[in-house]
């Protein structure tokens, strides 16, 4: 596999001549005539190496390097210049700079060095880099990123969390809402004290008022001692209401009460019982909308919306995407006793271009399977043929879609998003924002159960 080389330089006569140069040595060659140029061509196709000068008009190399570097980590990129001074090219090198040549250039020594990134792939340099920053974000809150839309969730969280205030946290499916609902729990005065979770979704209405507020012996068929409810296990300290939409609007009633009053009864029972919980609500729908349709109550959205966190998908901040990659790269590595040391640069730029419908949960997913799989101590862009499949099928379907009717489109939308969670209904159900549920029932309308 020959390397594609990006060369960034403003010299157009020296740039022309690395050009013929490094064609003849078999390589695949893009040019870029300033640092700007290089940053955007960086972002809208994959590169192996990137050969950038240091001083140029426009945009400095070095500028140019910390752009691309933020983009892509895993990047090699190969300073050159004129001007050689220590210190250059020690900034350089501290930056995240592969290696560092002064013109006149030696071609030997470019080729060597071009050979040896492609040979062994050593990203040692911007592995250790990343796996600092990564250490640091997990440190707070156990959430991995560095984008603003990151950075600004984390700072509501560390002003919402001490505070006794209701949250509602929104967010497509496989965002990580368990994950903010855990950290404003543990960053609370409530951390010493139960955090108790359940899926509204996942139990019928009949059961989830028992399972909610307990009830008493006798009160139902099958009820032969008194049980407590979440409510009262979970006091003194929180509940997270996961999928608070599929609560249905009887039940939403009781809540309600519970959250003016800060007492419970048990069903069966006549008798009221005080808890003290803090409540964290999460969804992946819009209740402000369902409350529009009168399918959700709206007394009970503001009383659970005191603070919203939204979570972006992952697609909205990929820049987030090669920080969380190599996190769950080392996770999976030590989980599975495998030594991967990291990502080639095309694969990193794979796993950055694809659109991530199953946000981090579906990053995740891939990156244990890609470490379960992996053949070599690094990851590969061949090692990602159903990224690749996964944008094709999508694409087809977007193409034919003006042709068919909705039920035909739904059912389209279904049965893909189902055969990419590999026949896993439940996974499938996140991915498409409906219950397990609602989606056997689809199934049945198919014919497919």
């Amino acid at each position: 596999m020959r390397a594609h080389i990006l060369v960034v330089d403003d010299d157009a006569a020296h740039r022309r001549m690395l050009e013929t140069l490094l064609k003849g040595w078999g390589f695949t060659v893009e040019l870029a005539d300033d640092g700007s140029t290089g940053v955007d061509a960086v972002k809208q196709q994959g590169f192996d190496v990137v050969l950038m000068d240091m001083k140029m008009i426009k945009m400095s190399g070095m500028q140019a390097l910390e752009l691309m570097l933020e983009y892509n980590p895993a990047l090699p990129i190969i300073i050159m210049t004129a001007y050689s001074s220590v210190e250059t090219a020690v900034e350089a090198l501290k930056t995240g700079a592969y290696d560092y040549l002064t013109k006149p250039l030696d071609f030997e020594k470019l080729k060597r060095t071009i050979e040896r990134i492609m040979e062994r792939m050593q990203l040692k340099s911007e592995n250790m880099a990343l796996k600092s920053k990564l250490e640091d974000h997990f440190d707070r809150h156990r959430i991995i990123g560095k984008s603003q839309s990151i950075k600004n969730m984390l700072d509501t969280i560390d002003l919402v969390a001490p505070s006794e205030a209701n949250v509602l946290i929104t967010g497509e499916s496989g965002t990580g809402k368990e994950l903010v609902s855990n950290a404003i729990h543990m960053n609370s005065p409530r951390k010493a004290f139960p955090f108790v979770r359940i899926n509204c979704a996942a139990i019928s209405e009949s059961l989830l008022e028992s399972e909610l507020f307990g009830h008493v012996k006798g009160a139902f068929t099958g009820a032969q001692k008194d049980r407590k409810g979440m409510f009262l296990q979970a006091n003194q300290g929180s509940i997270l209401l996961d999928e608070i939409g599929e609560m249905a609007l009887g039940m939403q009633a009781k809540l309600l009460r519970v959250l003016q009053e800060k007492e419970i009864t048990p069903v069966g029972s006549e008798k009221n019982t005080k808890v003290d919980v803090r409540v964290i609500a999460s969804t992946n729908k819009d209740l402000q909308q369902l409350a529009n349709e009168n399918k959700f109550r709206e007394d009970l959205y503001f009383r659970l919306n005191v603070v919203n966190i939204h979570i972006p998908p992952l697609n909205k901040r990929v820049e987030d995407i090669p920080m969380l990659s190599m996190y769950f790269l080392e996770h999976f590595s030590k989980k599975n006793n495998r030594r991967i040391q990291g990502f080639s640069p095309s694969a990193m730029d794979a796993i950055i271009r694809h659109d991530w419908p199953g946000n981090v949960r579906e990053l995740m997913n891939c990156i244990e399977r890609l470490v379960v799989l992996a053949r070599s101590d690094y990851i590969m862009k061949e090692d990602l043929p159903f990224l690749d499949k996964a944008d094709v099928s999508g694409n087809l379907a977007a193409q034919s879609l003006s042709d068919l009717p909705l039920f035909e489109v739904e059912k389209q939308a279904v049965l893909q998003t189902l055969a990419s969670a590999d026949g896993n209904r439940s996974e499938a159900a996140r991915r498409l924002g409906i219950t397990r549920k609602t989606l056997l029932s689809k199934l049945k309308q198919y014919n497919q159960v």
